[in-house]
């Protein structure tokens, strides 16, 4: 089990060099409660490759210089505790030019980092030069986004390496963990949805399939945010300061993309190895960087014009500087479709070379057998157009077959149901930055409407929702969403539930049309889920532990689904006490995390409640809130006596708003506000805390997650197309309270309802509901107090929280807030009700984990590759035979 826990009580028995073909078993100390001594098994560790004996693939032909260079270089990269010193200090003195007897903690890790990628980078090329000699088909998958986290305990831990790394340190004068904590997270995400990217290329090394995900390679996140004055200020994301030690900078892979019709970029490939858990096999994320193809006018530089000499250099660097520039003015609408467009030209360009490399003189009309596209969202979507001009313009294909190859190579997958985050673009836009394009997209929606038409006749309302196109004149749009429907053989949305909406709220009008051409399993659904390796294995290593002890294998890394086995343990006290042991030390450490970082001081015999994610109406943290006011104004009215009584609460809230977000912002204000009062409250403190914890992301994300007694999932039924941050607190021992939305109801049919607190209208009450609320429905009286105790000033002045409590008043709640708030407080009652009875609240948390097997991303992909990308696992040869 990849845990620091784990590793203190390993006693590594080595295999002799007759049995090295055999798994490395790893023998485990006694641990109290469950069965009896646990014995972990890794059929594929980085340790055996690393012994003498065993030889990397040699080159298929006899030629001299090959054969020379595999002689000196046969043997893998050696994993022993001496060697991995020696790899260490070489890198920090030959790589990072620093004093070999005087090097800091940073210099430790990166020299450290080097080390072990020196290991990636030779399970990589044996992999993918595996991948070439088979021809196997591969998956494309592109997402503007991949939240990746920090590298170095997740590498060590799926190559088997992390005690002999920290052992190696150790002996050197640093710790392992000190290392981890020197890496800043990768700013390539936001949100879930990278996120989610990020747990799909970690599934898929580890099922052992041919695939590479693709994006950019940003200079700089989102933004850091911090909280200054009580609000949120956005600060450059500066992640690459002291550079990226896991990538490998490609000049060798470059690609021209061109917009204006002219103006050429160039795409520079940037890889980081991605190493499946126990496997081989070893695949990549290539991530693209914009530089000039001029990157100076010397003419203009002697004549003293600097600016206008560098102007290209500017204007292409510009392209991968952040991620999601503000698009609230021209400008940033057309940066954001340049990035599109040139992380999607670029990866199809390096789709094409491979694919011809692979077995020159083949078919075109082979490309959708050897290849597979996926969409992640709409960003790439522009993708079926380029895709289109590729193979027309630059490699000579006719239209009817280049439109073939396009509807058979991509799959789209949906994650919203919001009309608003379904991209448009302005064809003014479209067609000033990529004529070409544009012109495509116009064919390409002409034979379209010609081919709806013989379908369903002249209806217009029919013709003007599956139209590509919308508007007139000025507000003319391209819908990149319905381009990418038109262009994909499957469309799959993330949840259950979500891919009903999908089916009746998102693309009736298509679903209709297939299925009057005979075509009804367009339109799938394939739940989200999450990597067991980082999200619970990684960050959570005691509750791991007690996991592993209990089922007597760590196989349930790989294989989820183990956990049902956790079910016999419900009524073991012994059991049932270890899972409290194990969340009050989850507890201690993120009580140290909130001190070190805002000195705040949380008792951590509360009860843990918390909501982390990206600040949005539709997530509703302001229900959150609002419930922590009326708690605060009840305490408040109590007796000390009275109070006694009350469960005490820590309240948890974190994310960012996006930067032009005004009204999200304004939530996190009054977040603040609200927590800063109830902190400093002698009165009721030690019954109720709120914390706001800033900048959120995957670092703060795995001391935060294991921590939580309950989590919010609380969006309004029908807006959260899936979600995975539920996944992940319940497989780390937690109860969710939510809605009726995403993957809640999904988790709620595994974990059993008894042990999920769910209120508020369901999806097929929302239209009413909506009716309702618009028609002035009477307000429950508590929330009124409430809206009355902000405007009194309490929290600081009532004029900042005005556009806050405007959006739900007069009609405006489009979230339903008030719909749900008297449901929500009773939710928060049966909460507090059971967290109380401490053995009832352990058997729940118990039962929670032991349900969610199903949710692993080893599934999800597993269903991608039988559902839509018809792939098959491609299985490194072992070197031990």
């Amino acid at each position: 089990v990849a845990s620091l826990l784990l590793v203190q009580l390993e006693a590594e028995v080595h295999a002799p060099q007759n049995l090295m073909n055999k798994p490395r078993v790893i023998p485990m100390l006694r641990l109290k409660g469950g069965q009896g001594n646990v014995r972990m098994t890794r059929t594929a560790s980085q340790q055996d490759l690393s012994k003498p004996g065993v030889a990397r693939p040699a080159p298929k032909d006899k030629d001299a210089r090959k054969q020379k260079i595999w002689e000196l270089s046969k043997g893998y990269k050696a994993a022993d505790k001496e060697s991995i010193q020696r790899s260490i200090v070489h890198h920090v003195e030959h790589t990072l030019a620093c004093d070999r007897y005087n090097f800091d903690d940073r210099s430790a890790y990166r020299g450290t980092a080097l080390a072990v990628r020196d290991h990636l980078v030779e399970s990589l090329r044996d992999t993918k030069a595996h991948y070439f000699q088979q021809d196997a088909k591969r998956v494309c998958y592109l997402s503007l986004e991949f939240l990746m986290g920090r590298s170095l305990l997740n590498c060590l831990s799926n190559l088997d390496l992390q005690k002999p790394y920290k052992e190696a340190l150790e002996e050197i004068g640093y710790k392992l963990e000190d290392m981890v904590d020197q890496e800043k997270d990768a700013a390539l995400g936001n949100g879930g949805l990278g996120r989610l990217a990020a747990c799909f290329l970690d599934s898929m090394a580890t099922l052992n399939l041919p695939a590479w995900g693709y994006g950019i390679r940003y200079e700089h996140g989102m933004f850091e945010q911090r909280i200054k004055d009580g609000v949120q200020v956005e600060f450059p994301d500066t992640w690459l300061t002291h550079g990226n030690p896991w990538e490998v900078q490609r000049l060798d892979i470059q690609y021209p993309v061109t917009f204006y019709g002219s103006e050429k970029v160039i795409a520079v490939a940037y890889d980081t190895p991605i190493p499946g858990y126990d496997t081989l096999n070893t695949n990549a994320l290539r991530l693209w960087s914009a530089m000039p193809d001029q990157d100076i006018d010397l003419a203009k530089f002697n004549e003293g014009d600097y600016q206008k000499a560098l102007a290209s250099r500017h204007r292409a660097l510009e392209i991968t500087q952040v991620l999601y520039p503000n698009d609230n003015n021209w400008a940033g609408k057309e940066l954001r479709l340049k990035q599109q467009y040139f992380f999607v030209s670029a990866t199809l360009q390096d789709v094409i070379k491979t694919f011809l490399d692979a077995k020159p003189g083949r078919k075109w009309d082979e490309l959708a057998e050897k290849v597979a596209v996926q969409l992640n969202d709409t960003h790439p979507s522009i993708g079926v157009a380029e895709l289109m001009r590729l193979l027309i313009d630059v490699h000579g294909v006719g239209w009817t077959l280049a439109w073939s190859i396009v509807t058979k190579v991509f799959a789209y997958t949906n994650h919203t149901v919001l009309p608003e985050a379904l991209e448009k673009w302005p064809v003014s836009l479209m067609q000033s930055l990529l004529p070409r394009i544009m012109e495509i997209i116009n064919e390409i929606n002409r034979r379209w409407m010609n081919e709806v038409r013989e379908v369903m006749g002249d209806n217009h309302d029919a013709l003007s929702k599956l139209s590509i196109l919308e508007g007139e004149g000025e507000h003319r749009m391209v819908r990149m969403a319905n381009l990418a429907v038109v262009g994909s053989h499957k469309v799959n949305g993330v949840a259950a539930i979500h891919a009903e909406i999908v089916k009746t709220d998102v693309f009736p009008a298509f679903v209709e049309y297939y299925k009057r051409r005979g075509i009804t399993d367009k339109f799938i659904g394939i739940t989200n889920g999450v990597t067991p390796r980082r999200w619970m294995a990684q960050c959570n290593p005691e509750l791991s532990a007690l996991i592993t002890k209990c089922l007597g294998t760590e196989k349930w890394v790989r294989d989820l689904s183990l956990l049902e086995g956790l079910k016999k343990f419900a009524d073991d006290e012994k059991v049932l006490e270890e899972i409290s042991e194990a969340k009050l030390a989850n507890k201690k450490r993120l009580a140290k995390y909130v001190k070190d970082t805002l000195n705040v001081e949380v008792d951590v015999n509360t009860l843990f409640d918390v909501q982390v994610k990206r600040i949005h109406e539709y997530k509703r943290q302001l229900l959150n809130i609002l419930q922590v006011i009326h708690r605060y104004n009840e305490l408040k009215k109590m007796r000390p006596a009275d109070r006694e009584k009350v469960q005490p609460r820590t309240i948890f809230i974190g994310g960012k708003a996006a930067a032009g977000y005004f009204v999200a912002k304004r939530i996190i204000a009054l977040a603040v506000a609200v927590g800063k009062v109830l902190n400093s409250d002698s009165d009721t403190s030690k019954y109720l805390k709120l914390v706001f914890i800033p900048n959120y992301r995957v670092g703060n994300a795995q001391i935060i997650i294991p921590a939580n007694d309950i989590s919010e999932h609380i969006s309004t039924a029908g807006t959260e197309a899936s979600g995975t941050s539920n996944m992940k607190f319940v497989m780390n021992g937690g109860i969710i309270i939510g809605t009726d939305d995403g993957a809640n109801i999904e988790i709620k049919e595994n974990v059993g309802e008894d042990n999920i607190f769910i209120f508020g209208a369901k999806c097929h009450e929302i239209a009413d509901a909506t009716r309702k609320m618009k028609q002035g429905t009477q307000w429950d009286h508590r929330l009124v107090d409430v809206f009355k105790t902000i405007r009194s000033g309490k929290f600081g002045n009532p004029v900042d929280f005005e556009p806050v409590l405007n959006s739900m008043e007069n009609g405006n709640d489009r979230y339903l807030l008030a719909h749900d708030w008297a449901s929500y407080l009773d939710a928060q009652a049966k909460v507090d009700k059971a967290f109380g009875d401490r053995r009832g609240w352990q058997k729940k948390c118990l039962l929670a984990v032991a349900g969610m097997g199903f949710f692993s991303t080893d599934r999800t992909i597993q269903e991608y590759a039988d559902k839509i990308w018809k792939i098959s696992p491609c299985l490194r040869p072992d070197p031990r035979g």
